[in-house]
């Protein structure tokens, strides 16, 4: 199934839902939707994103119309569903416009809608299509009286201007099912096919190479992608742990006991000093990135000329391209230390055999190699590591605040069963202060801000609301941390901000 993106904060998420049901899925942008791509790819179906343009602006994002002929099913979602109504004839305005949960009614079932008897949606537009195309059947409205699905009478062309890939719309899924069953989408996208597809890519990529340097965290990503080689590759795979002295509470020494329990010997090289002095007096994110990405890629050259090693392996995902603005079209949100944070001078050829994978179906194939349960459901940690949950310049005291702070948050709700169900859970500390009172002491102490969220693909994520009783545990501990005065709970989605704080 092939996603075009127009620019939406959900297209990733409509290829992770579709890939959940069984059907693999890529996500290409808009710019790259030619006839000829479309062809060459040859998808099932054709899903066209939600976006933030208005199709009757001159220069909005749009595809060529002869895709449309092509006899391939589609199914255009929010901008896609007004776009086909442009293309195809329609008209499109601007209307009061619809966001959030949305009542809509079904006036005439069809195979998209087939079995689908919910009524609440989500909803995300100004525009609506005001004047259907020929040859068009309206199959839903709104509580507002605007069209919210239509299909054409003989060819497979459907749109729906809610999100059926968003967990608000009540059985999204179903409508998501119905439209693979119409494309006739073959269901065989699980962990046997990742690890069999994963595996020749290994076998073909590596075959070009004398050695492979793996560069190893410990998290599962760049794990599974060790494991894999060495499964590939044998002794020509070379792991290499480097501690950069800005990991979590005991993290090294819990990182080489798990991977020494898989049969995974690492290179262990503690550069923790060289990472924390070129860093003083370093107070831009971006510039912190920059560094540390120079400094793991001169360990690694030096490793790799010592050992004979020609390529790298990293365990870059399918979100750290697209943030990276490796998409075409794509605004760089942030580089990240796997995609962009290697200067230009590093020699090695980069192995990315998970780069088209999300985190939950890497957490799958973990299993399905039966890598420990620790190792699974380790929370995703940056590539920088704490450097970019210490705001401004790093300093020992900050990262040793910074560091229990987030062993607290991680305890309490593993105590409380809760670790398992968010994306990440940490804390993040900057130069901001406030006034406190500890003992008889008036105190002049940081401000730590604890960050918990929900997510699927880190695509987006929802902060997770925490039981009163549960905050106050955790900011009682956490300020009982010296020199910290003051606790704040992260409230904001992403977007409009992004996980971490830089």
């Amino acid at each position: 199934m092939l996603i075009i993106n127009f620019g939406g904060q959900y297209a990733h998420l409509i290829a992770r839902r579709i890939r959940d049901l069984g059907v693999y899925s890529e996500v290409i942008p808009y710019t790259r939707a030619s006839l000829e791509e479309i062809m060459a790819k040859r998808p099932s179906g054709l899903i066209l994103s939600g976006g933030p343009s208005s199709v009757y602006v001159p220069g909005s994002p749009s595809i060529d119309p002869r895709i449309l002929d092509l006899g391939i099913p589609i199914l255009g979602i929010c901008y896609g569903f007004q776009l086909i109504a442009k293309i195809m004839g329609g008209e499109v305005r601007r209307g009061e416009g619809e966001f959030g949960p949305t009542r809509v009614r079904v006036i005439q079932e069809d195979e998209l809608l087939s079995g689908w008897n919910a009524d609440i949606v989500w909803m995300s537009h100004s525009d609506y299509v005001s004047n259907l195309p020929e040859d068009f059947i309206v199959t839903s409205i709104s509580e507002k009286g605007y069209l919210s699905s239509f299909k054409h009478k003989s060819k497979p062309i459907y749109g729906v201007q809610f999100h059926p890939e968003v967990k608000h719309t009540r059985g999204g899924s179903l409508i998501l099912e119905n439209f693979i069953r119409i494309s006739g989408a073959q269901k065989n996208w699980n962990a046997e096919r990742m690890l069999s597809l994963i595996e020749s890519y290994l076998a073909k990529e590596i075959s070009g190479c004398k050695k492979v340097l793996a560069a190893v965290s410990g998290g599962v990503d760049s794990t599974v992608s060790t494991l894999l080689a060495s499964r590939v590759a044998g002794d020509k795979v070379v792991p290499v742990f480097v501690n950069h002295g800005l990991l979590r509470k005991g993290e090294a020494e819990s990182v080489l006991s798990s991977l020494k329990s898989i049969g995974i010997d690492v290179i262990y090289v503690d550069a923790s000093e060289e990472f924390l002095s070129s860093l003083k007096g370093i107070k831009d994110c971006e510039k912190k990135r920059e560094i540390i990405g120079e400094i793991f890629a001169r360990i690694f050259s030096e490793i790799s000329e010592r050992e004979g090693c020609d390529c790298l392996l990293q365990g870059t995902l399918y979100p750290d391209v697209v943030e990276s603005g490796a998409e075409i079209g794509a605004d760089r949100i942030k580089s990240h230390h796997n995609v962009a944070g290697l200067p230009p001078w590093f020699k090695g050829r980069v192995l990315e055999p998970l780069r088209y994978l999300y985190k939950d179906e890497v957490r799958k194939l973990a299993k399905y190699l039966g890598i420990p349960e620790e190792i699974v459901n380790k929370h995703p940690f940056p590539g920088p590591g704490l450097a970019v949950r210490v705001i401004g310049e790093v300093t020992e005291e900050k990262l040793e605040i910074v560091r229990e702070a987030s062993s607290i948050v991680e305890e309490v709700l593993r105590k409380r069963g809760l670790y398992d169900k968010v994306w990440q859970a940490f804390s993040v500390v900057g130069d901001d202060r406030w006034v406190g009172i500890k003992g008889d002491s008036r105190v002049d102490g940081y401000i730590v801000t604890v960050r918990i969220v929900e997510s699927e693909d880190a695509m987006t994520a929802d902060w997770f609301a925490l039981d009163r009783e549960i905050m106050e545990e955790i900011s009682k501990r956490i300020s009982s941390i010296p020199r910290v005065s003051m606790v704040t709970y992260a409230i904001t989605t992403k977007p409009p901000s992004t996980i971490e704080p830089c």
